[in-house]
């Protein structure tokens, strides 16, 4: 296998302490069995062959920086061929997702003004800082726990990709429930007509480079709800009486919703999937992606904040986790806010389900010809289909969205975003870190491990009092 990272390679074996080292990193387009690992630095940055006591000899072989993957061997998508601020935007599309409408209601309710507010900047400035680590392991494989990474990966996906199925049944519903106060059309019939509008958006596009103009459609609609909903509730805000900001619940709840709540703050700006958006981007690989990251954790996460103080301003502890809900105003101007939730959720599903599709095309779909040639495309309606169908159904079975938003942050995104970036540059890097950096990355894995435990236990708790309260296929 052929290794990049940062802005050059070196092809060699490894010895048993770099096997160790990468035991636990996604080897996303590893698929022959092979391992690799980062090289030690020079003091100047560049990458230090001698420093693992290696003898390379004649197999040194440096690339020119710049030089792109071969896409052909190792996956049937693109590599190494989006523009850096074609990355932002995806990046910036998945933190403005339709999911910044449930973040006043899931995050601020039970956490407050003083602690809700700190844990959102808190928990940006922590992702940024784990999803640089992870954008310097660029592409590092390594097999010994490839199937507990590849599951946790895959795992959280799914449940996000749930988790947008939810979202666009609710903004169905309450478009509906805007026109006719029948309550004839059910919630779980409206994630049912989301699940399949998904599936047709996917059967046409072939991989996640081939959005291109998806990604500023998108975010024209995201700007369209997010500017609704503040205008919105800035205008009920306004007029009316002062709000109640206490935190809803009984003492024992309170405490299993704050953990909660405090795995919902890292879910509202990681993806989970940062290997394999950075696998599209142009070379320089790490450069570009730092740009990325930085465009998405600076102006990307403006109108996240700006839609989520508004509405728990606006609404206090009574804020719905779909915050359309809780807004009145113009019919009509209510319905494009969720027509526009809509479509951009259909959109930004796409995006967290590509690593999926990636990974099903390349093992069994990969056909020769043109994306839409009519083996490629019945190979993505059956399959791509069917994969959509479970999320769809599973959507419908729960659609508790605040608990699934938990889950994922516990079970995922906590050991794939901070444990994992932590304990590999810790691992990879210890020769060249000094003893504050490696307490420093020490405290991260610990306490981020322990956090994913308690917030696992604390959003089961939460599906199952609401799966109680309610029914499932609940009609909320």
């Amino acid at each position: 296998m052929l290794l990049r990272v940062g802005e050059g390679s070196l092809i060699r074996a490894l010895t048993p302490e770099e096997d160790r080292a990468v035991a636990f990193l996604l080897p996303i387009y590893s698929t022959d069995g092979e391992t690799a690992a980062l090289l030690p630095e020079r003091d100047g940055g560049e990458e230090d062959p001698m420093a693992t006591g290696i003898e390379v000899g004649e197999e040194k072989a440096r690339f020119q920086e710049g030089a792109e993957l071969e896409a052909s061997d190792d996956t049937a998508h693109k590599i190494s061929h989006d523009p850096w601020y074609q990355v932002a935007f995806i990046l910036t599309t998945g933190v403005n997702s339709a999911y910044v409408l449930g973040y006043s209601g899931s995050i601020m309710v039970y956490l407050g003004w003083m602690a809700g507010t700190t844990g959102l900047i808190l928990a940006a400035a922590i992702s940024l800082h784990a999803n640089i680590l992870l954008a310097h392991i660029h592409e590092v494989g390594g097999r010994k726990m490839y199937s507990l990474t590849w599951g946790l990966q895959y795992v959280n996906l799914f449940m996000i990709n749930t988790g947008f199925i939810i979202l666009a049944g609710q903004a169905l519903k309450a478009m509906y429930v805007l026109y006719r106060g029948d309550n004839a059309l059910k919630l779980p019939y409206c994630i049912a007509i989301a699940g399949f509008v998904c599936a047709l958006f996917a059967f046409g596009i072939p991989h996640l480079s081939a959005l291109r103009i998806w990604l500023g459609i998108s975010t024209f609609l995201s700007l369209v709800y997010i500017i609704v909903a503040f205008v919105l509730s800035l205008r009920d805000g306004i007029s009316t009486p002062p709000r109640d900001y206490s935190i809803p619940g009984s003492h024992v709840n309170k405490i299993f919703t704050t953990i909660g709540s405090v795995a919902s703050l890292v879910f509202a700006y990681n993806t989970g999937m940062l290997p394999e958006i950075q696998a599209t981007i142009k070379p320089p690989i790490v450069k570009n992606m730092e740009k990325a990251l930085w465009f998405q954790f600076t102006v990307g996460v403006l109108p996240l904040f700006a839609v989520t103080f508004m509405g728990y301003w606006a609404y206090g502890s009574s804020t719905s986790t779909y915050l359309l809900n809780s807004v009145s105003g113009p019919a009509w101007v209510r319905a494009m806010a969720n027509i526009a939730a809509f479509l951009q959720t259909v959109i930004a599903l796409h995006i967290f389900a590509s690593p999926m599709y990636e990974y099903l095309d390349t093992k069994y779909g990969r056909g020769k010809g043109s994306a839409f040639s009519f083996h490629n495309v019945s190979f993505r309606v059956a399959v791509r289909g069917g994969y959509l169908t479970i999320n769809t159904f599973v959507a419908a079975l729960l659609p508790f969205l605040g608990d699934f938003m938990s889950l994922t942050g516990a079970l995922s995104v906590f050991p794939l975003t901070f444990v994992l970036a932590n304990h590999m540059y810790l691992t990879v890097k210890k020769n060249k870190l000094s003893a504050f950096r490696k307490v420093w990355h020490w405290l991260n894995v610990v306490g981020f491990s322990c956090l994913a435990v308690a917030a696992a236990a604390a959003a089961t708790r939460l599906i199952i009092a609401d799966s109680k309260t309610y029914h499932l296929f609940a009609d909320l």
